[in-house]
């Protein structure tokens, strides 16, 4: 019996965990340059990122920028980081309980024994054996819907840097258009301050053509700010300080899927969305744990052996079996909150899949309202900059004030900073759309 104890403490301890220590920081730095981050293309969730070469010391596409969101994301970090305690529950949630081992000594101490009385004795509760396979479905389920939410908030930190990025750069475009129109007004600012010193202005014309100067001035700064705004924006999302100069190109035109493509992912969306996966597998895990809560209905049995003797030397070997009796609890309790959550699970995934279905539809309606304006837009910017280069070409000295040159200007630039405008959204809206319709190639 001591050496059966003995070998039963040494397995115990060698199977034990150690413990670690892991001090908090007290001072983190962000890095301030793209050179300090590294990126693994082989880890990237989808194929169109592992293939990409990264390249930094080129300047940063949007998949450059896309791959550094995911390698170093620090909300990523945090959900990958949460995915390893998802895994480590799914773990312990498949682990079948210990036996129990027990062992008890008595010393006669009123009157003389022949020997000391001792008990031993080994316990196993068989109901977790009949519920283990539905505690590894459960657990397996809940593992793998932890793996998909993590491939779904990847996909949406990919569709935020893409909309990041085109932010940025059709931001920093209609900076350049802005400080355009600022110069152009101090300018002409100046030569009629100039017009009313000499009295050929009035003071009243002065005023009003400062006024038109403050409210573009306004304007540029505003940009200004969504510009700075964006950019720390960016830089946060990669983990970069708010410091750090980021060299962005020029986005690539892209087409977008066709009616055709969309109503064939959208038949298979179920199948193929990360989010709606999740919901899937997180159903099945529920499901499982509502068929355990039914099987715990019945009777629970334990059974165990043991060996003893008493104060008189008589030794014995005994038989003991336990059942619960399913009189007044009868587990009614968690079979009712398991059936409900099945049932609130059930109905999330239908919600999902709908709002799913409406908020594709309502960005392929935006779309066509976007091509249509940029289309108008296009067409009124050809026309604007043919009237004006008509007018400079045909107009004899003195026909077009410096007024009137610079209305025309101001308003080639005001139409290009719409069409710039209806650009980005065009752009940012194409990002959301690939993601809502699953259109990630993940192979």
């Amino acid at each position: 019996m001591r050496r059966t104890l003995a070998f039963a403490l040494c397995v115990a301890l060698t199977a034990c965990a150690t413990y670690k220590p892991l001090p908090l920081a007290q001072d983190t730095r962000l890095p301030d340059s793209v050179a300090d981050l590294k990126v693994d293309a082989a880890s990237m969730p989808i194929s169109a990122l592992r293939k990409h070469v990264f390249d930094p010391s080129r300047g940063l596409d949007m998949t450059d920028v896309a791959m550094l969101a995911v390698a170093n994301s620090p909300m990523l970090k945090v959900a990958r980081d949460r995915r390893g305690i998802a895994h480590a529950q799914a773990f312990a949630a498949g682990l079948l309980p210990d036996p129990v081992l027990d062992f008890s000594r008595g010393y006669p101490t009123s009157s003389p024994a022949e020997s000391t009385a001792y008990s031993a004795g080994l316990s196993y509760d068989l109901t977790a054996l009949l519920s283990h396979a539905l505690d590894m479905r459960a657990a397996k389920a809940s593992a793998r819907q932890v793996d998909l939410n993590l491939l779904w908030q990847e996909w949406q930190v990919i569709v935020a840097s893409g909309q990041l990025f085109v932010r940025c750069v059709y931001q920093a475009k209609m900076l350049g258009v802005l400080h355009d129109e600022v110069r152009q007004r101090v300018h002409f600012h100046a030569q009629l301050a100039q017009a009313q010193l000499r009295g050929d202005v009035s003071l009243a014309e002065l005023g009003v053509d400062q006024s038109a100067l403050q409210a573009v001035q306004a304007r540029r700064d505003d940009m200004a700010r969504q510009l700075l705004a964006s950019r720390q924006a960016l830089n946060a999302l990669l983990g970069l300080s708010p410091e750090a100069k980021l060299t962005l190109l020029e986005p690539a035109a892209r087409a977008g899927p066709g009616k055709a493509e969309i109503a064939r992912d959208l038949a298979t969306l179920a199948q193929r969305r990360p989010d709606l996966l999740a919901l899937q597998a997180g159903y099945e895990s529920e499901d499982a744990r509502y068929r355990r809560a039914i099987w715990q209905q019945f009777p629970s049995i334990d059974i165990g052996l043991s060996k003893g003797r008493d104060t008189d030397a008589i030794s014995s070997r005994n038989f003991r079996i336990s059942l619960t009796l399913p009189i007044f609890n009868r587990n009614r309790g968690n079979v009712a909150i398991e059936k409900a959550t099945r049932q609130s699970m059930h109905d999330e995934y239908t919600l999902r899949l709908d709002l799913a279905k409406s908020d594709i539809a309502r960005l392929l309606k935006d779309r066509l309202l976007l091509q249509q304006m940029r289309t108008e837009l296009a067409r009124s910017e050809a026309i604007q900059a043919n009237v004006s280069e008509k007018l400079e070409k045909s107009a004899a000295p003195g026909d077009l004030s410096e007024a009137q040159r610079l209305e025309l200007h101001l308003r080639q630039d005001d139409q290009r900073l719409d069409l710039l405008g209806v650009d980005q959204a065009m752009s940012e809206q194409l990002d959301a759309l690939e993601a809502l319709v699953a259109g990630f190639d993940t192979e």
